[in-house]
Parts: structure tokens; sequence; C-alpha cells
């Protein structure tokens, strides 16, 4: 799909492509592993794939609930259809329980089950280290209005009751993840859909049983088996064929089915 297509812009996970039709992005997932700010990187095959096929599951999901979304289609293993976007420089960041960078910060046990959700925001800088900023920061320097803010943490907090619902009900634990939202235009009205992605380069997935870590700070953390933490949860929400390989179909990933976890 991208071949002889123009690059708009490339991450450390991802190249954004221009689309066939205007206001369409084709978004293709790169095997690229990274932390600490780009400081470490890998390739790991494989992991582009899954993340392409999970986020794709979750997009869909928060459509079936009414919330909307850049995902049009997927294209082919690795590259999805998107809608063009002016993407709202924050990364919003909720945290169930306390790991990563809250325990370090705060000297606290990670693991520790919070009393209510937080959430946090981000100003998305590689450069600075991705401060972490307040609503004040957001609305004072105009990256979001008071309530475009209000349409973001809205939006997040039902993300979060959602998905707390379906990773627990396949044995996971939604520990903590991070959103990113654009502004859309759509027959001359403006609204603040979710963009960027959902995979588990983004969240923190703890199995409930065990407390294995299923996402990327197996490779923070130098425990391995990255691609097979990531294949464990598309196969629990159900998008792995029983030979563990990524099912490349043409039907709607939604009509799947997770696999209860007792």
């Amino acid at each position: 799909m991208i071949k002889n297509r123009r690059k708009i812009h490339e991450g450390k996970a991802k190249v954004l492509y221009e689309g066939p039709k205007t206001g369409t992005i084709i978004q293709h997932f790169k095997d690229d592993a990274t932390a600490f700010n780009g400081e470490r990187h890998e390739i790991i095959d494989g992991k582009g794939v899954l993340n392409n096929r999970i986020t794709e599951y979750i997009f869909l999901a928060m459509e079936e609930i009414g919330i909307a979304t850049h995902f049009i289609k997927r294209l082919n293993m690795r590259e999805q259809l998107i809608k063009k976007v002016e993407i709202i420089p924050l990364e919003v960041v909720v945290r169930n329980v306390i790991a990563g960078s809250l325990a370090k910060k705060l000297g606290m046990k990670e693991g520790t089950k919070l009393s209510r959700s937080i959430i946090e925001y981000y100003y998305k800088d590689d450069a600075l280290n991705d401060p972490m900023v307040t609503d004040e920061h957001i609305t004072a320097f105009d990256w979001a209005t008071p309530s475009e803010l209000e349409d973001m943490v809205a939006t997040t907090l039902r993300v979060n009751d959602f998905l707390t619902g379906l990773f627990y009900g396949i044995g996971i634990q939604l520990v903590d993840f991070k959103l990113e939202f654009g502004r859309h235009v759509e027959d001359g009205n403006m609204r603040i859909i979710l963009a960027d992605e959902f995979s588990p380069d983004n969240c923190r997935l703890w199995d409930i049983k065990t407390g294995e870590k299923l996402d990327k700070d197996r490779f923070r953390q130098n425990l391995g088996g990255l691609v097979n933490a990531y294949q464990e949860v598309a196969r629990r929400l159900g998008i792995l064929n029983e030979n563990g390989d990524v099912i490349d179909s043409d039907e709607k990933v939604k009509g799947d089915k997770p696999t209860l976890v007792k």
C-alpha cells in the first residue's frame, strides 16, 4: 500500500504516509522497539503486526460504544487507513495501579492499587523528555481549550472503565495506559477524537493470577519475550489462530470473541 506514497512523518514505532483520498493517512506499524526516549533501540520481528491488530481490535471496540477514533480500516498486516487529524500535543495518562515512573518518583511500592484512578498530562516533546504538565499549562499555552480538555478527560475515563472490564474478563489487569487525541473536521464540524494507537507499547498489562508483565516493560526491563507477551494478549483477545499466528482476514475484528479467563 505504501509504495510510491509520500512519507508525512516517521516516529519511533510508526510511519505515516499520505492516504489514497484527501483527509486520509496510511499508518504503518514498524518492528522497532525503543525505550528511555529512544536511548535504547532494537528491531523485534513481528511486533508491528501485533500492534496493528491489537490497535484495530481496541479502536473498533471503542467505536462500538460510541467513542470516535481516527481508525477507518485495516489495509493489511502492518497498515491502517486513518482519518487525518490535528494532533493535540499531549499524552493523557491514566494510572490505576502504582507502577513505572509513578513508583520511582514517589518512592511507592509497585503494584499498589490506587483508591481512585489518576489522570496525568505530558507535553509531547522528545527533546524535553515529554515533561509532565497541568491543566493550567495546557490552557495557558493554548495546547487545548478548557472544553477540549474536558472532552478528553471524559473520553479517557470512559475508555478506562470499558477497557478495565474488557481486560479483566481475559485475566489481565489494566495497570495504566496513554491516550492521544486529535482535532477532526467533518461536514464543517470539529470534534476531538482518539488517535495514535492502543497496544502493549503504550499501556501496562499484568496477568491477574501470576503478575507476569505482558507489555513493553519486558523490553524496558530486559525481561525478554516481548513478542510472546504481545501474542498472549492478542490470543486472549481472540485475534490469533490456533497456531499462534495473527489472522489476516477481511472480516472486522469486532466480530471476534475474546477468550474469557476464569
